[in-house]
Order: C-alpha cells, then sequence, then structure tokens
C-alpha cells in the first residue's frame, strides 16, 4: 500500500464529494480538486533538490495538499513543529535530517512571531507563482485513467518513509522518526475496521499534523476511506472547535485529555449529539472527564493507547466494548506482550511490567540513530518504555512511563498511580503533575506540582489511605499554570525542571 497513490484512487472515486472543510480560511476542497492541487504542488516540489522537504503549516487544506504534494513529487515531509520555538525546531530537523527547504506560511510566521529561517519557502508565493498553463496540465493529468495516472506520479516501495515526525522532547532531545507507507498503512486498515469507518464519516480535524496522532487520524484515515475532513488549526479555541462540531455534524473526533477539558467546559448541550465515536489518547483519561461527557452530552468517551513510534494506535477502547481505566484492546494486526522489567521474560495476565509492540505498525527506526533504534527494537518487538498489565479479558492497562516511577527505599513508586490518587482530592479544577527531585538520604523524593494553593495536611490525610507513606508527596509546589507539548500532553521535562528550580536549596 502506497498512501500517495491509494489517495488518487479514492480522489478518482469521489471525485465531486468535498474532501477538506478548512473553517480556519472558509476553504470547501472537493476530492478532485484536491487531486489536481496536489498534481499542481507535486510539480512545484520537485525542483527542490532535497529528498526531505519540510513541512511547516497548521492544520487545513494547504497543509493536508502540501504533504499529498511532496509524496507525489518523490520525496518525504518532515513535519516541524511550530507550538513552541517553532524557528528552532525548524534548524533541528534541518541537521538532523540534511535538508534545506522548508514550506511555511508567511502568516503563520506573523502569527508566532518566528523568524525567517533560511531554506524557509512560503505557501503563499508558491500558490501565487500558480499559471493557467500549470491548472491546466493538473487538470488533464487528473482525468487521464486511474492506471496511466497512477503510473505517472511516484510510485516507491510500501517500506519506503511516508513521513519523518519528531518525539515529543518531553524527557530528552526529539528523534527523527521514520514511519514507512507499511507502518501508517497497517494501522489505518486497523483502525478502520475496529471504527468501522465509512465514506460517509466526517472527521473533525484540528489536532497539528506534526505530532502522529494527528497526521494518522485526522489526515489519512478520513483519506483513505473517503471521508470528509473537517479542518480547524487551533484545538484550543475550544468553543470554536465546539460548535464547528455541531454546524458540520462531525462524527469522528479524537484528541489529548487537555483539550476534550477544554471542549468540555465551553460547549453547550447538543454540540457532540452527532459524533458516534470520540477517542481521547496521549495522556492518562481522567475518570472525571468521562463522567463529565457522559453527563452533558450522553457521550462515552473511549480512551486509547499508542506511541509516534506505532504509528501510532496500538489498543484503544470502543462504545460498547470500553473499559473505563484501561485503554482498551489491542488492534487486529498488533501483537503486545508484558515482560520483566529485569530479566525480560514474558509475564501473565495480571502481573504488571514493560510494554512491548510487534507488528507492521512499528517504526522503521529512528533516522541516523541505529544505536537508539537498536536499543528500542530487538527481534521486531518494540520497548516502549511504558509500564502496563493485560488483564483476563484482554484488556490494555497503561501505567505510565517506566522513566515515570522511582525507587525510593528500594521500592519502586509509579508517579502515575500517586497523581491518580491525588487528582480525586483536589478541589475541582485544581491539575496536579507529579514530580522526582534528587535527596541526599533516600536518592530521590516526590514532590507535587500543583495549580493552585491547597490544604496540604488533609489531601495528605486523605491520599494515606491508598498509597504507602513512601509514596506520599513531601512538598508542594505551586505553578501559576503547566507547560503543554504542541499536542497537548503535559511536559514533564519542563514541569520537573520549573520544580527542581523552585527548590534549589540545601536538600538538593
Amino acid at each position: 500500500m502506497l498512501l500517495h497513490q491509494e489517495f488518487i484512487k479514492i480522489a478518482k472515486k469521489f471525485g465531486n464529494k468535498l474532501a477538506i472543510i478548512d473553517r480556519s480560511t472558509d476553504k470547501r476542497v472537493t476530492y478532485g480538486k484536491a487531486l489536481i492541487a496536489s498534481l499542481i504542488l507535486a510539480k512545484k516540489f520537485k525542483k527542490y533538490h532535497d529528498g526531505f522537504i519540510g513541512i511547516m503549516i497548521p492544520t487545513s487544506a494547504g497543509c493536508m495538499l502540501s504533504v499529498l504534494g511532496v509524496l507525489l513529487a518523490g520525496k518525504v515531509p518532515v513535519m516541524v513543529n511550530y507550538s513552541t520555538g517553532a524557528a528552532g525546531n525548524a534548524e533541528y530537523a534541518q541537521r538532523k535530517c540534511g535538508f534545506k527547504t522548508i514550506i511555511t506560511s508567511r502568516a503563520l510566521l506573523e502569527k508566532i512571531g518566528c523568524r525567517l529561517v533560511p531554506g524557509m519557502v512560503f505557501i503563499e508565493d508558491i500558490m501565487e507563482h500558480v499559471s493557467t498553463g500549470d491548472k491546466l496540465a493538473a487538470l488533464l493529468k487528473s482525468r487521464l485513467p486511474l492506471g496511466l495516472l497512477l503510473k505517472s506520479v511516484h510510485r516507491g516501495h510500501p517500506d519506503d518513509n511516508l513521513v519523518i515526525l519528531f518525539t515529543s522532547g518531553s524527557e530528552k532531545d526529539p528523534k527523527a522518526v521514520q514511519l514507512s507507507h507499511r507502518n501508517i498503512g497497517s494501522n489505518l486498515v486497523d483502525i478502520g475496521k475496529v471504527l468501522t469507518v465509512t465514506s460517509d464519516d466526517i472527521m473533525m480535524a484540528n489536532l497539528p499534523l506534526f505530532h502522529v496522532f494527528g497526521h494518522n487520524i485526522d489526515f489519512w484515515l478520513p483519506l483513505q476511506y473517503g471521508m470528509t475532513i473537517v479542518t480547524y488549526a487551533n484545538p484550543l479555541e475550544y468553543r470554536m472547535v465546539s460548535s464547528i462540531v455541531r454546524e458540520e455534524k462531525v462524527s469522528l473526533m479524537v484528541g489529548t485529555p487537555s483539550f476534550f477539558h477544554g471542549y468540555l467546559r465551553q460547549s453547550d448541550p447538543g454540540d457532540f449529539s452527532t459524533l458516534r465515536v470520540a477517542v481521547a489518547g496521549a495522556d492518562k483519561t481522567p475518570d472525571s472527564l468521562r463522567a463529565g461527557f457522559l453527563q452533558k452530552h450522553g457521550l462515552e468517551l473511549c480512551e486509547g493507547y499508542g506511541a509516534t513510534e506505532t504509528s501510532p494506535v496500538v489498543s484503544t477502547n470502543l462504545p460498547g466494548a470500553n473499559k473505563p481505566g484501561s485503554v482498551g484492546k489491542v488492534l487486529p494486526s498488533v501483537r503486545v506482550k508484558i515482560v520483566d522489567i529485569n530479566s525480560g521474560e514474558p509475564l501473565p495476565p495480571g502481573a504488571e511490567g514493560k510494554i512491548l509492540v510487534k507488528g507492521d505498525l512499528v517504526m522503521k527506526g529512528y533516522f541516523d540513530d541505529l544505536e537508539e533504534t537498536t536499543l528500542r527494537i530487538k527481534d521486531g518487538w518494540y520497548e516502549t518504555g511504558d509500564m502496563g498489565m493485560m488483564d483476563e479479558e484482554g484488556y490494555l492497562w497503561h501505567r505510565g512511563r517506566l522513566k515515570r516511577f522511582v525507587k525510593i527505599g528500594g521500592e519502586m513508586v509509579s508517579l502515575v498511580r500517586v497523581e491518580n490518587v491525588l487528582l480525586k482530592c483536589l478541589p475541582e479544577g485544581t491539575d496536579c503533575c507529579v514530580v522526582e527531585v534528587p535527596d541526599s538520604l533516600k536518592g530521590a523524593r516526590i514532590v507535587a506540582a500543583v495549580t493552585a494553593a491547597v490544604n496540604e495536611k488533609k489531601i495528605l490525610k486523605a491520599m494515606s489511605e491508598e498509597l504507602p507513606s513512601i509514596a506520599l508527596p513531601k512538598q508542594f509546589v505551586v505553578l501559576d499554570d503547566f507547560p503543554k507539548m504542541g499536542s497537548g500532553k503535559i511536559d514533564f521535562r519542563s514541569i520537573t525542571d520549573l520544580v527542581r528550580q523552585r527548590l534549589q536549596g540545601p536538600e538538593e
């Protein structure tokens, strides 16, 4: 399966159907016009000598058509994170992957205050120089019989890179993940089966395409099944997104828990009445969020699990097969095993250990980083770095990052579990993040970052009913707000740094 060629097949089949409703620019693009536009862009992109071409454009018709154009030109899109430190991320991507050209938007750079990086080319300038001849040539090409059209564009191999995406960098410098057509394609087939998607579905696409969740689910999934995609560039405009879901009669939506929290707060009853599936991923979904959606919207918010390196979806709950607290059942073509953190031996159901994943969804590897690749993939098994367990019914339970476990007094303590207990004890509307800081006596101690001042004694007393004393936070630090990644995930690395800076003193 070559996804850009699959797009051509779908575009030829659904020519007059709306492919993209771009609510940021009020543009409506049919599949036929999307094919013509991507062929025009492919011709423009062929003149760049780089094998990789960076794309730094917000979620929109322009971004999606640019990705398609790059692939049709026989090149590989490198998605650049513009949410924080855009210029630095652009230069990092250029250095890491050895390319120069980045397709971006003048409007974006002005909006986020990003300086011009050498190699940046504005999509507005490219479109301004599209001639009548360019349009006519692309139109004629799009009308070729399917077989001839497929032969006239780049073909390639299923194991060729489809995209380069960067890990979040919440724990260390971002890694460049190579995802092939086979990787993403296998995930699309599985997701299509379990969600029973059809061309009648309408997808809300407001996640950034530089994040794997958005790139696969908001972009490739609807394109491969002939759906209509409703794009909106800013997922943080909670009321607007909720209104768009209602107005465009969206049926499928995914997002992070932090985004869904915003939609719950700023939506009106009825806004999500047309949604048949809503999946939260990338972070733990709190019970209060699930309960809130059920109460306000009658909507069963399902939790899923995945990683950039797994294209991304490994497992998901589904309406009617939803086990709250778990991350659902593993996708049909995916294998998961839980192994002992020390011996690596497989563990039985109910036992907690490291989560390993195998299947066509597992990445080719990290670009130009053979050492890290071989550390993470052994005999086809990808070591996620996450802890979890499989229950007797086949539901996977995610317990948190292995790096978010801390050894105190010889005992392994899950910071995620501490967070879950703490969250239940906090006043409504107060967020928390539990971090580890060095301790000269015990090696480490637990500190709770919260977004408002709290009654520490009362909270610790309540927490002690569920947790041993070694797992209780030794201090509370108030932060006005929690730094987040562009995907909406909490930035644990930055929060840990902030907490440690606040606590610098005799104990450090």
